[in-house]
């Protein structure tokens, strides 16, 4: 471990990490509530989640997403508990993206800043007021949080650094998530209007897929803040200890 390093200016290094585990923690805490809440509700209420308001087991075999993670406990707590994990990351990650990408007298950078908080807070609304609780509120939060989905995707490819691996990622999983918005609306009216067996279940795959998507597409974040290094300081010489060089 290597002693610490003490600048008069500054302060004493303390602790640094590499951004890009911002991204990855995100990552792993935002897939871990979807996938977490996917498996208990399998696992312990599963005929109970695949059935919707026209049919059941065998006719649907899928659960949907709202199902999964608001309808049972304790599925819905699992998801709660990592979703609250998530937002941590979530916030410094859009910090990261905008001062990444910040340039003066640029008001895109700052636009997109604000379309990510957003998003952020839209999350927790329909994460936290599920359709069990407010069907209404819970339609409000997550179709805001989809509309802002699409400035949010288009800013952070038109910001994106030059990263040719990183540009060419977020294009492939933009393009996946917005081509799956129309076969999912397309198999919701096949359930919805036309009442057909097995229909939801198929509208379930693409809910998920833009789950999968969506948390991929933000993950990219790890190639561009490798350059990034987070560094903590203690200004006042109050600390005792040695820098502390996590994973790089």
């Amino acid at each position: 471990m290597s002693s610490r390093y003490k600048d008069k200016d500054t302060g004493t290094t303390v602790a640094t990490l590499n951004a890009k585990w911002i991204s990855w923690i995100h990552t792993a805490t935002a897939y871990a509530a979807f996938l977490s809440a996917l498996t208990v509700g399998i696992y312990l209420h599963y005929h109970k989640i695949v059935k919707n308001e026209f049919y059941g087991y065998p006719q649907e075999w899928f659960p949907s997403v709202s199902a999964t993670i608001g309808d049972r406990y304790p599925e819905r707590s699992f998801f709660m508990v990592f979703i609250a994990l998530t937002s941590g990351p979530r916030f410094a990650l859009v910090t990261l993206w905008y001062l990444l990408t910040v340039k003066p007298g640029k008001v895109l950078p700052k636009f997109i800043a604000g379309v990510g908080i957003f998003r952020t807070l839209t999350c927790g609304g329909w994460t936290y007021v599920t359709s069990t609780d407010d069907h209404d509120w819970h339609d409000i939060f997550m179709i805001s949080y989809l509309v802002a989905t699409i400035p949010w995707t288009f800013g952070c490819i038109a910001l994106s650094p030059p990263n040719p691996k990183a540009i060419k990622y977020r294009k492939y999983l933009a393009t996946a998530f917005f081509g799956a918005i129309p076969p999912m609306i397309y198999f919701f009216i096949q359930h919805k209007i036309h009442r057909v067996a097995g229909a939801y279940t198929t509208y379930s795959f693409f809910e998920w897929s833009l789950i999968l998507f969506d948390v991929a597409f933000d993950a990219v974040t790890a190639l561009d803040f490798d350059t990034f290094e987070i560094v903590v300081r203690d200004v006042k010489g109050l600390s005792k200890g040695y820098v502390q060089r996590l994973p790089k």
